[in-house]
């Protein structure tokens, strides 16, 4: 009899041990600038968007981050997933591959709004380790509307890649909306949930981009998560020892940008100190 490669709603190894060789990771979240077919692109050199995308990369890992994850944050107002174009996974997918040749670091991909599909045709093309989705099980009330969790379409299409081997970073009780439509059920809850539907990692989160989620919050979440668990906002200097004792990594961004503001590109000195500040 074929046995399945894990227990229902449990994971087969870290995911963190498995892409990154330790825990307690720092990963940088690269900004792409708007992309073609995104209403804020103007005509900008495709060139030189992929430029500024390798330098954040190269600031981000020659500063001593573990990793990066490549987002297409300049393309506001944010889609749903079946209306992003395929010009999206064309443009991530050629500046992906780039930071992960150059560079040689493990990347992960993250389109939004809560694309899993264009996700993991851009990691399974560009050779990223992961894929970020923001509501993986359940559903909420985001800015683009009525967001659905994106766990069985995003597998089915994984298994038909033969592209198992990206890893799913799945948001609980993810920023920017409103959950009541699941408010009769515990956060704790809906973090099982994920991993229930085969999440490798879990990702806490603040109100928005920026926002520093409560430790207990956190805590929390990693609790019900039981497996590798990372905060993805709101992460800096001043915080990240006391978020690093409790989960076993890091998204950041905002705080590492020039004036702390996320559409500036990433300043290498704030990416020095702030490793520097570490107490891993």
């Amino acid at each position: 009899m074929t046995k399945s490669p894990k227990p229902i709603g449990q994971v087969a190894d870290d995911a963190l041990q498995s892409i990154f060789g330790r825990n307690k990771v720092v990963i940088g979240v690269v900004h792409l600038a708007p992309l073609p077919g995104a209403p804020r692109y103007n005509g900008e050199a495709v060139e030189a968007i992929y430029q500024r995308g390798l330098d954040d990369a190269k600031a981000y890992l020659h500063g001593g981050c573990d990793g990066v994850i490549v987002e297409n944050h300049g393309d506001v107002p944010f889609a749903k997933p079946d209306d992003i174009g395929p010009e999206t996974s064309a443009y991530m997918s050629v500046v992906s591959d780039r930071i992960r040749r150059e560079l040689g670091r493990p990347i992960g991909i993250n389109v939004l709004a809560n694309a899993s599909i264009p996700a993991l045709s851009i990691a399974s093309a560009s050779g990223a380790s992961f894929v970020r989705v923001n509501q993986w099980a359940n559903a909420y009330v985001a800015n683009e509307g009525f967001i659905e969790g994106e766990a069985a379409r995003a597998m089915r299409f994984r298994a038909r890649l033969r592209a198992n081997g990206i890893r799913i970073f799945a948001d609980a009780h993810v920023k920017h909306g409103a959950h009541a439509i699941v408010g009769d059920r515990p956060v704790e809850e809906q973090v099982k949930d994920l991993v229930f539907f085969d999440a490798d990692a879990v990702i806490a989160t603040g109100q928005r981009t920026g926002h520093a989620a409560d430790l207990d919050y956190i805590r929390m979440i990693k609790e019900a998560a039981g497996l590798s668990t990372l905060v993805g906002s709101g992460v800096t200097a001043d915080n990240a020892n006391d978020i690093l004792d409790i989960v076993d990594g890091v998204i950041v961004a905002s705080s590492l940008k020039y004036d702390g503001v996320w559409w500036n590109q990433v300043e290498a000195q704030r990416v020095n100190a702030f490793i520097r500040g570490l107490k891993r």
